[in-house]
This record gives structure tokens, C-alpha cells and sequence, in this order.
């Protein structure tokens, strides 16, 4: 319980190499992705956690070797937080950027197209700020988070 299997050194080592690979791996996903999951998605992001989780730990399954992936994983997960802030250009690649989805009732279909976006999902965000139609979104964004922010044109 107490007795680690792995060198501690390769624990830490293996828990970053997982890291970085899920983070790109989540990151070329696409937008929506990470902020507008479906019921597949979290099924899909729980079979991953289960599947990853010996590949960290190296079958070390001591209390110890444990601390140290979940100290590990928090660790990354803090300096890629502050790499992030430090470094516009790196946080804005980590994290991506706002993208215009609509533009004075003109959809952006090859932003549409990259990030995999469904048109039921942009009239559903459409619809819960009152547009039926495009013609009246004067401005639509695909946040870094995956949802969708509407501004509705001004009736004149």
C-alpha cells in the first residue's frame, strides 16, 4: 500500500507525457468539444480516464504512486494555467481564441465546417436569444469554451 512499484521519477514522467497528450488531443477535437458535450462526450472522456489511468501509474497502484500522478496532473495543469497568462501568443494557441460564427446575418461556413458544428446547434443558441433567422444576428461568436454568444441586431 504504502511501497512504490515505479521510481517516482518515472510516475511523474509518464503522468506529463499522458497530459500533454490528452490536452492535444481534446484541443484538435474542435471547440465545441470541450464546452457543449453530449452524453457521448463524457461517456467518451470517462473510458479515456480509465484507459490512461494504468499508462500514468505504470500498474503502480500504491497509495503513494497515486499522490503523485494527482500531484503531477495538478502541477501541469497550474504552470500550463500560468504559461498561459505569461504568454499571450502560447495561452492563445493552449486555449484557442473567439472566432466570428456569424457576421451580419452571414454564416461563416468554413469556420462551420472546422469546428464540426451542426446547424441545429447554432439555431438552438440562435433561438434562446430570440432569432428564428440569421438575418437577425448581427453578431454570432464560437467562444474558446465552446458556446456560442449571440448579439441580436437593433430594430430600427
Amino acid at each position: 500500500m504504502m511501497q512504490l512499484s515505479l521510481p517516482f521519477w518515472e510516475i511523474i514522467l509518464r503522468a506529463v507525457i499522458v497530459y500533454f497528450f490528452l490536452f492535444l488531443a481534446l484541443r484538435l477535437t474542435g471547440k465545441r468539444q470541450i464546452g457543449e458535450s453530449s452524453p457521448f462526450d463524457f461517456v467518451l472522456l470517462l473510458i479515456i480516464a480509465d484507459g490512461v489511468q494504468n499508462s500514468m501509474s505504470g500498474g503502480d497502484e500504491s497509495l503513494p504512486g497515486g499522490l503523485i500522478t494527482a500531484l503531477t496532473l495538478f502541477t501541469m495543469d497550474h504552470l500550463v494555467g500560468i504559461i498561459g497568462f505569461k504568454f499571450k501568443r502560447v495561452g492563445t494557441l493552449l486555449e484557442g481564441r473567439p472566432e466570428v460564427l456569424i457576421y451580419k446575418g452571414q454564416l461563416n461556413e468554413d469556420l462551420v465546417r472546422r469546428e464540426r458544428l451542426t446547424r441545429h446547434e447554432i439555431e438552438a443558441a440562435m433561438r434562446q436569444e430570440g432569432c428564428t433567422t440569421y438575418e437577425e444576428v448581427e453578431l454570432a461568436v464560437l467562444e474558446n469554451n465552446g458556446s456560442i454568444t449571440i448579439k441580436k441586431k437593433e430594430k430600427k
